[in-house]
C-alpha cells in the first residue's frame, strides 16, 4: 500500500544514520532514539523494525536496501557503503508524472511564486534527464517517446491564451472527418487524462455556447487571433464533478450500481472509480459498489474492459448498452 509522509520521513532518517561513518554502527535502540529525535516524537521499536524490513524488501518502495545485522555487535549497517535510498531510480510512471509537472511549472516561470523555486525546478529537471539516461543505458527500462503527451508543445501558447482571455484559432482533425475543421475557441481549461491533454472551451461557431473538448494531439495547427472574450466563470471542479474521464455528458448524474467478482473488487476498493464510490456489499460472492455519475463513453469502455468480472445492476439502460456492446463483440468471434 502507498506509504504515508511519516513513513517516508523515517526511511530518510534511517538512511542518513546508516550512511553516517563518523558514528558507530547503530543498534536498534540507537535507531529508535535517532529517528524519534529527528521526528520530534516517540517512535515505537516495532515501527523501526517494520521500516527496516520495508526498506529491504518492499517492491513498491523499490529501495531493496542492503541492510545487514551484525549479531556480534548487535548493530545494523549497509553492506554496500555507497548505497543510499536517494540513489534509487524511480519508475516510468513517476518519471512521466514529473515530466508533465515540470513542463507545466515551466509555463508559469514568470509568476513570483515560481521564480522563488526556479533553481530547484531546474535541478529536478536535470536530475530527471540524467535518471532517464542512466536507466536506458543500463537497459533496465525502455521509455516510449513521441506518442506520449503528443500535442503538449501547444500548452505554453494555450496557457497564455487562457490567462489573457484571448480567442485562439485551431485546425482540428477529428476521427470522423477526412479534413481538419477550423474553430475559433474561447479557451477555459487544460486537462490531462490517459496520456493525452485536452482543451475545454467554447467554439464561437457552436450554437448555444456549448462547451467542447479538444484533444491536443488532434490539433493540426494553432494561431493567435488578437481577439479577446469576456471572462467566463468556468469551474473545472464542478464541471467534472460527476464524470469519469474527460467527457461530460448532458443530463443529471445517476445512481450506478455495479457488482464485481470478489477478486476484481479488491482492485476497485484500492483504486476507486470515482470520488462518489461507496461499497454496498463486500463478501465471498461479490463486491457491490454505488456511484453517482453521468453515463459517458469512458464509463462504458471501463466496464467493457473488466469483461465478465463486472455486472451492471442499475440503471437498466446502462446494462442494456453494455450487453449490446458485448453481443456485438461476441459476433466477431463466431465461426
Amino acid at each position: 500500500m502507498p506509504k504515508n509522509k511519516d513513513a517516508l520521513s523515517r526511511y530518510r532518517w534511517l538512511d542518513e544514520r546508516f550512511r553516517n561513518k563518523r558514528l558507530p554502527k547503530p543498534s536498534l535502540e540507537d535507531l529508535v532514539a535517532f529517528v524519534s529525535d529527528k521526528m520530534d516524537k516517540s517512535i515505537a521499536v516495532r515501527t523501526i523494525q517494520k521500516d527496516i524490513e520495508d526498506m529491504r524488501n518492499d517492491a513498491e518502495l523499490n529501495y531493496f536496501a542492503p541492510i545487514v545485522y551484525d549479531r556480534g555487535k548487535r548493530a545494523y549497517h549497509y553492506s554496500d557503503e555507497n548505497f543510499s535510498i536517494s540513489n534509487s531510480p524511480i519508475d516510468e510512471a513517476d518519471l512521466q508524472g514529473l515530466e508533465v509537472a515540470i513542463g507545466i511549472l515551466e509555463q508559469f516561470r514568470n509568476l513570483p511564486v515560481i521564480q522563488r523555486f526556479e533553481d530547484a525546478i531546474l535541478k529536478i529537471a536535470a536530475s530527471l534527464k540524467m535518471n532517464r539516461q542512466q536507466l536506458e543505458n543500463r537497459g533496465l527500462i525502455k521509455f516510449s517517446r513521441g506518442s506520449q503527451y503528443k500535442g503538449a508543445e501547444l500548452i505554453p501558447e494555450i496557457v497564455d491564451a487562457i490567462k489573457n482571455l484571448e480567442v485562439i484559432r485551431i485546425a482540428y482533425q477529428s476521427f470522423d472527418r477526412s479534413e481538419p475543421k477550423e474553430h475559433w475557441v474561447e479557451p477555459y481549461h487544460l486537462r490531462e487524462y490517459n496520456h493525452r491533454f485536452y482543451l475545454i472551451g467554447k467554439s464561437q461557431k457552436a450554437k448555444g455556447g456549448t462547451l467542447l473538448t479538444f484533444a491536443l494531439d488532434r490539433v493540426v495547427k494553432l494561431w493567435p487571433t488578437d481577439k479577446h472574450f469576456d471572462e467566463k466563470n468556468f469551474d473545472d471542479a464542478s464541471y467534472f464533478q460527476h464524470a469519469i474521464g474527460i467527457t461530460v455528458s448532458e443530463g443529471e448524474p445517476e445512481e450506478i450500481i455495479l457488482s464485481y467478482t470478489p477478486h476484481q473488487g479488491k482492485y476497485v476498493k484500492t483504486q476507486p472509480l470515482h470520488s462518489s464510490q461507496q461499497v454496498l456489499i463486500d463478501n465471498e460472492e461479490e463486491c457491490r459498489i454505488k456511484l453517482n455519475i453521468v453515463v459517458n463513453h469512458e464509463l462504458i469502455m471501463l466496464l467493457l474492459s473488466n469483461g465478465s468480472r463486472v455486472k451492471v445492476l442499475q440503471p437498466q439502460h446502462l446494462a442494456d448498452r453494455v450487453r449490446d456492446e458485448a453481443s456485438e463483440m461476441l459476433k466477431k468471434y463466431k465461426p
